[in-house]
């Protein structure tokens, strides 16, 4: 079965639209744990435009599941994770000014920063990911660098699925099979929905985990969270022969 982490970074973009505490980032993360999710997810900017620091402080005081928190390694991130220590870590390459995350690391470039980084996160126990582009060349890199899995960055796959699903999978396989050789275990995430989902869960071998917000959240407004969720969940399992 692969893990579903809902990220719930959209619900605090509609909270932080209006003021005050509607809707609760709490209560969701809980219902959607109750509804079935496997962790949440989050992803703190700079800006704090969605996910503020204390809204991780508070979540990770109130959820059971596992939590994965996502971000730039800067000073403030670490220092957050140092007091969060979660189970996860999602290390993104993202600018203080993106819009959302676009592309996945450049490793041999930022070996070193990288190696560094996953040095210390692992001291006080988290498990860390490193945010990639399908690229099967570069999971020997970041095998290097200590990290425990990549998040496959799924952009590409969604934007192409429509049209040709065979070819927008193709990199995705490729990429995995290199990263498991390289002793990497496999998440992904970003623009990832009902209707990519399945196909990705279903040609994608060794995959562990998915990272979804966007689509979901949107998703909520027309079928509500229970039903979302189990939606979501019922296509988190691969096929059995």
């Amino acid at each position: 079965m692969v893990q579903l982490s809902v990220n719930v970074n959209k619900v605090a973009t509609l909270r932080n639209a209006r003021g005050g505490q509607v809707p609760n980032v709490v209560e969701f993360a809980l219902k959607a744990e109750q509804f079935g999710a496997n962790g949440i997810t989050v992803h703190p900017r700079p800006d704090q435009r969605h996910i503020r620091n204390s809204d991780v402080l508070e979540l990770a005081a109130a959820i059971h599941t596992e939590f994965n928190i996502e971000g730039y390694p800067s000073a403030d991130y670490l220092d957050l994770l140092r007091r969060v220590r979660p189970a996860q870590a999602t290390l993104v390459p993202d600018l203080p000014n993106v819009l959302t995350s676009n592309a996945g690391w450049n490793v041999v470039e930022h070996q070193q920063l990288l190696s560094d980084v996953v040095s210390e996160l692992k001291s006080f126990g988290c498990r860390v990911s490193i945010f990639m582009d399908p690229n099967p060349k570069a999971m020997e890199a970041v095998a290097r660098t200590g990290a425990d899995r990549i998040e496959l960055y799924t952009e590409a796959f969604a934007a192409q699925y429509p049209t040709n699903p065979a070819q927008a999978i193709k990199p995705y396989i490729e990429a995995s099979k290199a990263a498991q050789a390289a002793g990497l275990g496999i998440n992904a995430g970003h623009d990832l929905s009902l209707q990519n989902l399945g196909y990705l869960v279903q040609h994608l071998a060794g995959l562990q985990e998915v990272s979804i917000g966007h689509a979901l959240v949107a998703d909520c407004l027309d079928f509500g969270l229970k039903n979302t969720i189990g939606m979501y969940r019922r296509l988190c399992q691969p096929l059995t022969y």
